[in-house]
């Protein structure tokens, strides 16, 4: 049995943030925001939107691809890093206001890589215990409400969105051929925001030292991220006996456009092939993999048999990598 992806869906809030206002923020040039970066805007939410709300448009936008779709739909899963509240899940939220049926729903928590863990989940899930059905697997994060506005590593690169995919049966030959997932703990708190769990409550000491909000040590992560990426897309190639020529398009997580273009580079890959949607958008986390092939089909639609290279490395240090055949 092929699993595979039976529809995208996509959503940004309206507001755009510029580099003017960043800024304003940091008191960085912007010149050399985009110089270090690549990114010239990114989006935030509303006050009061919550990571539910800005996942909802993505995920109807995937139900919607495919009559019955919701009638046959087995899981909910949610890519997030930023719940609506610590629990319940934000998928048995975006369960209720989906009105869906009760399917399993639930959130998957591995930083910017966890889209392509939820998609293992989802395929398995399907392989498994739910042949004919379909899952949806969504990313979704509201990163601007744990910026440190004043951080000019963190500020600059990160946005709001969310990203969705709905996976089913797909003909032979056709689907997710081979899926890789590592994590190094070693490096956990390279990335991370320090309070709010049991180890440092969220108090008022807490949120004077700025610990409920987003910290990075940049350097450590581009050192780790590089390597690392360049080995799992060898591994993974392997796996399905390809080489770089034999995949269409690259959709790695867009975590910062400078690095991506190192990286492309490193593997031997023109950048026709590496769709890029951080310049306008940012590094939106989770909802990173799906949004950016999304973007890429609308603007050049997927043909039947395109090899897409999905990948995508964040906090803990984690990494993920699959390889798509388009139906």
């Amino acid at each position: 049995m092929a699993i595979g992806v039976i529809g995208l869906g996509a959503h940004v809030p309206e507001h755009v943030i510029t580099n003017t206002q960043i800024s304003a923020w940091t008191g960085m040039d912007e010149d050399w925001i985009v110089e270090r970066t690549g990114v010239c805007e990114r989006r935030y939410a509303a006050e009061g939107t919550v990571t539910s709300d800005l996942a909802l448009p993505a995920a109807n936008a995937a139900l919607d691809t495919e009559p019955g779709a919701r009638q046959r739909l087995e899981a909910l899963i949610v890519a997030t890093t930023t719940p609506d509240v610590p629990q319940p899940a934000t998928a048995a939220i975006l369960q209720y206001k989906l009105g869906l049926r009760t399917v399993p729903a639930f959130d998957v928590n591995a930083v910017c890589s966890g889209f392509v863990y939820s998609l293992a989940i989802g395929e398995g899930l399907l392989r498994a215990h739910y042949p004919g059905g379909r899952v949806l697997v969504v990313g979704a994060d509201k990163l601007s409400a744990v910026m440190n506005r004043g951080d000019r590593r963190t500020v600059s690169l990160f946005g709001d969105g969310a990203g969705a995919m709905l996976l089913g049966e797909v003909p032979e030959g056709y689907g997710f051929l081979a899926t890789r997932m590592l994590t190094d703990g070693e490096h956990h708190g390279v990335v991370g925001i320090d309070a709010g769990g049991t180890r440092m409550p969220l108090d008022a000491e807490a949120r004077a030292e700025g610990r409920h909000l987003l910290r990075m040590d940049g350097r450590t992560v581009k050192n780790w991220v590089l390597p690392t990426m360049r080995k799992l897309v060898g591994q993974i190639l392997d796996d399905c006996d390809l080489g770089i020529g034999d995949i269409s398009r690259f959709v790695f997580h867009q975590a910062n456009a400078r690095m991506l273009e190192v990286l492309a580079a490193d593997l031997g890959v023109g950048l026709d092939r590496v769709p890029l949607t951080t310049k306008w958008y940012g590094n939106i986390g989770g909802a990173s993999v799906p949004f950016t092939l999304s973007e890429s089909h609308r603007q050049r639609p997927l043909r039947r048999g395109e090899r897409i290279l999905l990948a995508a490395a964040g906090g803990g240090l984690c990494a993920g990598a699959t390889i798509l055949v388009w139906h």
